[in-house]
């Protein structure tokens, strides 16, 4: 795959790479964090983006690379535009990165993320981001897989993230792109192609959203009904267990109280962990669209949402609160199992299937809750226009 130094790269294969990332400072004090800040991401580009684009004989240049002389905002957002593909470094955010990589997804060109492991900011967590480490093995493998993403591209074509797809859904009627380096796409491609894509658009996500939202807020009233089940057996066992303890009964009658007891939680605890794990199964590929759909919203001026978009946001706000409440109650009921088990033996079963449906459901609505949050301040943001 790779090319030889002799041998000019073919018209659409990228010929430059702009490296988008924190910068730090020079000339700061040693040991300070903007001087440690440059060191750091100097040396992933030295030893891991540089030599990667290098290798297909590209031409890597970052922000205090470019050697003309001028306005270097301007010149970082012609390079930004203009190069035919562009990594970008998305650890922690910076508002600089953050900014330059949205002017770069609207161009549709090729684009590949890479950010260190812990700090890749929630926007643009749905899109897939080369993880680094700090020791010289990880940084490494960050090289390889940049490697093998170039030689995906170059072979097969760069895809089309989100707001680009969008844009060109928007824009598809005005004729064949011209981007370099995308598959099927560029002078002289059928223009007839595209309507035998099955990737999905905009409205299909949203729908897909909207029905797995919906199935979710059916498992969660279905498991708040269950709890409630439970709740009332207990209520009832320890009626009965009063009255035996009060008319001094045998241990035997209490332990047969107690198994019929544990035989009525079976059920029910079996069904909150059926429907728990069905909960946690969708959470992936829901999680995924709702964070696509966050940072499509976010990059779409404030005054141009509709009532949908308003809805949308709410529905996050609303169904999280329903789910740290519901939460609250499998806590309780979670660890009422645990002292269960400790009095008999015959609760093992149904305590069990309660303890996995809780932990199973506490993962899935940690992610609600960054939906949540996001959605909060998107509606926030948009209110003080």
């Amino acid at each position: 795959m790779m090319a030889s130094q002799a041998a000019r790269p073919e018209p659409d294969r990228p010929r430059t790479c702009f490296v988008v990332g924190p910068i730090g400072d020079p000339y700061a004090a040693h040991g300070s964090p903007e001087r440690e800040a440059y060191e750091h991401h100097l040396g992933v580009y030295e030893q891991v983006i540089a030599p990667a684009c290098a290798k297909y004989d590209i031409e890597a240049v970052r922000a205090d690379g470019i050697p003309q002389a001028g306005d270097i905002n301007a010149q970082i957002c012609s390079h930004v535009i203009e190069s035919d593909l562009v990594i970008a470094d998305v650890s922690g955010g910076n508002p600089n990165v953050m900014y330059e990589l949205g002017l770069r997804h609207i161009t549709g060109k090729p684009t590949i993320h890479i950010g260190e492991a812990g700090q890749l900011p929630f926007d643009i967590a749905s899109i897939r981001t080369i993880r680094y480490q700090r020791s010289r093995s990880r940084l490494a493998d960050a090289r390889k897989e940049i490697e093998s993403a170039l030689e995906a591209g170059l072979r097969d074509g760069f895809e089309l993230l989100t707001p680009a797809r969008v844009l060109r859904g928007i824009q598809e009627g005005d004729g064949p792109s011209s981007v370099p380096g995308e598959k099927g796409e560029g002078p002289g491609a059928d223009d007839e192609s595209r309507w035998d894509d099955d990737s999905p658009g905009l409205l299909d996500d949203f729908a897909a959203i909207e029905e797995g939202l919906d199935e979710m807020v059916a498992d969660m009233e279905a498991m708040t009904r269950t709890i409630e089940t439970i709740g009332a057996l207990t209520e009832r066992s320890n009626v009965e267990m009063s009255g035996l303890t009060q008319a001094s009964a045998p241990a035997s009658a209490r332990l047969a109280a107690v198994a019929r007891f544990a035989e009525a939680l079976g059920a029910p605890a079996a069904e909150l962990n059926t429907v728990a794990g069905g909960f946690a199964e969708r959470m992936p590929t829901l999680d995924s669209g709702v964070r696509a759909a966050l940072g499509f919203i976010e990059t779409a001026p404030a005054e141009e949402r509709d009532e949908g978009t308003t809805e949308f946001l709410e529905q996050l706000m609303s169904l999280d609160e329903a789910a740290q409440e519901g939460l609250a109650q499998m806590g309780l009921l979670g660890a009422s199992a645990g002292e269960m088990v400790r009095f008999s033996r015959h609760f093992r079963k149904p305590a069990k299937d309660i303890s996995a449906a809780v932990k199973r459901t506490a993962s899935a609505i940690a992610c609600m809750g960054e939906w949540a949050g996001k959605a909060r301040a998107l509606a926030a943001h948009g209110a003080t226009l």
